[in-house]
């Protein structure tokens, strides 16, 4: 490992290479449309959703733009209904996962293997893969509903929205009820998956809101209060792990290819998040010798809440994106950002 898992040891010059070369991104971003889909466009931003495949989002673009999220379409057959021995399917895009992990298969007795290891992989099929019913489809607006899962207990309902007034956004709802018939400890948890040459920022505080699994996996720069995730370099190992991080503003941003995607989302103090997660977390897989492999996912809890049978809770994220043309580096990337802020509605430290 170079340098500490805090601060950055290469310099922004090394970094800003890395990211032109990878920029021949994921062949798999472009991949041709595979799965049936509904489409939102307003002539300023453009996103696809289907219902298959767990009712996920498969792009989000500005117009004449590339997929700023990594999917692959074709990675299985969404006419497979899922079923309580289902892996992971990697179509990837945004999809919504159901928090904590360490919990993905304890209470539950439809795969009573899964729940004496305590699996933590792979997610609850029924919200990842099962076709989702299209409850309301207007122009600005795709609102889905999921199964009911025989594994964590919950119904998802996703609601895909263009922004009134805001041509560059996008807002992502989703509504989860327990269906169990007994009470539950869960949270909403937005995962968006992204090339693994992206580069990210997440408002941190300190040193001590940071925790990094495996230790000394990954490695970031921290400085006036943001912190950026590092990209590997020539010669460096490749990167495989989670940061996790308590936020001191709700946002993140996230820069590729000529955009810029901004996400806010309710901040949360720490205690209303699940120990064993983050409010932030981002998972990195990434080679400098395979530019279109690995990802990183840009994930968001909601808050842990004791839901009772019946009842429901919502969280949403707020997407805005945004044309960049400048360098690839982190000065540059924070100077876009505080010269953008009151248009985001975000708030630097």
């Amino acid at each position: 490992m170079r340098g500490s898992s805090f601060f950055s040891s290469s310099p922004s010059s090394f970094q800003a290479l890395i990211v032109a070369c990878l920029c021949i991104a994921s062949s798999v971003s472009h991949a041709a449309p595979q799965l049936p889909s509904h489409h939102l466009d307003n002539g300023v931003v453009h996103a696809r959703v289907s219902a298959v495949a767990g009712g996920r989002l498969l792009s989000f673009a500005l117009a004449g733009k590339p997929n700023f999220l990594l999917i692959d379409e074709a990675a299985g057959d969404y006419d497979t209904a899922p079923d309580a021995a289902s892996g992971h399917v990697p179509y990837q895009g945004h999809e919504v996962w159901i928090g904590p992990q360490r919990d993905w298969w304890a209470y539950q007795d439809v795969n009573p293997a899964r729940a004496a290891a305590k699996a933590a992989w792979p997610p609850d099929p029924w919200l990842s893969l099962a076709k989702y019913t299209l409850v309301e489809k207007k122009r600005d607006k795709i609102v889905l509903d999921g199964p009911a899962s025989p594994v964590s207990g919950i119904q998802l309902r996703k609601r895909y929205a263009l922004v009134a007034g805001k041509p560059d956004s996008l807002r992502l709802d989703a509504e989860a009820t327990n269906r169990s018939g007994k009470l539950a400890g869960r949270d909403i948890w937005f995962n968006t998956r992204v090339p693994a040459h992206t580069m990210a920022y997440v408002p941190v505080a300190a040193r001590e809101d940071v925790r990094i699994e495996p230790a000394g996996a990954l490695h970031f720069t921290l400085g006036g209060g943001l912190l950026s995730l590092d990209l590997p370099m020539p010669g460096d190992a490749p990167r495989k792990g989670k940061l996790f991080a308590q936020p001191s503003h709700g946002w993140l941003a996230a820069f590729r290819d000529g955009q810029a995607l901004v996400i806010q989302f309710a901040h949360q103090p720490r205690a209303a998040i699940h120990p064993a997660q983050g409010q932030v977390e981002l998972y990195q897989d990434a080679d400098a010798r395979a530019a279109d492999k690995g990802m990183l996912e840009l994930e968001v809890h909601a808050p842990y809440v004791e839901l009772a049978p019946g009842a429901a809770m919502r969280a949403s994220e707020h997407w805005t994106i945004l044309p960049y043309d400048g360098p690839a580096t982190r000065d540059a990337h924070l100077e876009f950002l505080r010269r953008h802020a009151a248009h985001l509605g975000i708030s630097l430290p």
